[in-house]
């Protein structure tokens, strides 16, 4: 299993070139099964990323636009009346694939959120009377732009929750983007001998990994540093202090479903690592992921300026590890 994922990260890092945190993060919602939000501006490789994941992987990928005019059928699928048989037959919308890509999310309507999010949630979706079992392996990484929110839909908090990781991206580096303008440039030049990339491993394959990652030993104490690291969310006064208006900087700490969260992204942090044991460090870095689209801060933190990584970035450093 170690030859696949060094071949996954070799083929991710090759693709998208100046987001090693973003090809790491995908990496650990996949293996840890569960599903990403990612939040960028336009053009830094949101949309190359989720294709270039989907063609490492021998499965059925469907990439959906998301626009206001979208309807849930046109998502989940619906009955459509067979005038030579006189009955109704469900045809599969583009979610009853294994690798779906939600582009600009935030621009439909709640119905066809709230239609894409029960199937991140129940694995299956209802049409009529009738549900429909999505594949095993089945992976949504939804995308929004930050910068426009003119007829945009923002998902609510406890949508966003379903969400294993929020995933920020931003510019990168001079040197990086440099060799995207290089690289680029060299794939236009010789468009005529481009070959489709071939598939690296099998569904069956990463369904194996997700298996792995839950058998990797995590001790007493790294499962009470987990705890700990959400209850400092729901009481941030005890490590963080109030607001000068003796209000807490935190409205609404992070749900139970980010222990759990935390618990399957460092297992599989620790297996992307090499690892058949998980430490302090595993939770650590996928704290900040896992939680900043969990937590509500307070208006005196708003007003004060203070972003919701900073105050999760101060909690991280202050709650020790046992």
């Amino acid at each position: 299993m170690e030859s696949v994922i060094e071949r996954l990260k070799d083929h991710l890092n090759h693709a998208v070139i100046g987001q090693p945190d973003l090809t790491q993060e995908l990496l650990i919602a996949l293996i840890a099964n569960g599903h990403v939000l990612l939040e960028g501006p336009p053009g830094i490789a949101k949309t190359t990323a989720a294709k270039a994941l989907a063609g490492a992987i021998d499965c059925r990928f469907q990439r959906i636009q998301f626009t206001p005019d979208l309807l849930p059928g046109d998502v989940t699928g619906s009955d459509i009346y067979q005038q030579e048989t006189g009955q109704f037959t469900f045809v599969a919308g583009p979610i009853m694939n294994e690798v779906v890509l939600a582009d600009e999310i935030n621009r439909a309507p709640a119905k066809v959120q709230s239609a894409l999010l029960e199937a991140m949630g129940e694995n299956q979706v209802t049409v009529g009377n009738h549900s429909y079992q999505l594949p095993p392996l089945f992976f949504v990484i939804a995308t929004q732009n930050p910068i426009e929110q003119e007829g945009t839909y923002p998902l609510p908090e406890a949508q966003l929750d379903r969400f294993l990781l929020k995933i920020k991206l931003g510019y990168p580096s001079t040197e990086s983007e440099l060799e995207v303008l290089r690289l680029v440039r060299q794939q236009d030049q010789h468009k005529t001998l481009a070959a489709t990339t071939a598939a690296i491993c099998t569904p069956t394959d990463i369904l194996a990994l997700q298996q792995q990652a839950l058998s990797l030993y995590m001790s007493e104490s790294v499962e009470h540093y987990i705890v700990q690291l959400v209850m400092a969310t729901r009481h941030p006064e005890h490590y963080l202090g109030l607001s000068p208006n003796g209000e807490s900087l935190i409205d609404y700490g992070a749900s139970p479903r980010a222990t759990l969260a935390l618990d399957r992204c460092a297992r599989a942090n620790a297996l992307l690592n090499g690892r058949d044991f998980v430490t302090p460090d595993d939770v650590r870095v996928v704290a900040l992921p896992v939680l900043r689209h969990r937590v509500i801060t307070s208006f005196e933190a708003q007003a004060s300026g203070i972003s919701t990584d900073e105050l999760l970035t101060r909690l991280i450093n202050h709650v020790p590890a046992l």
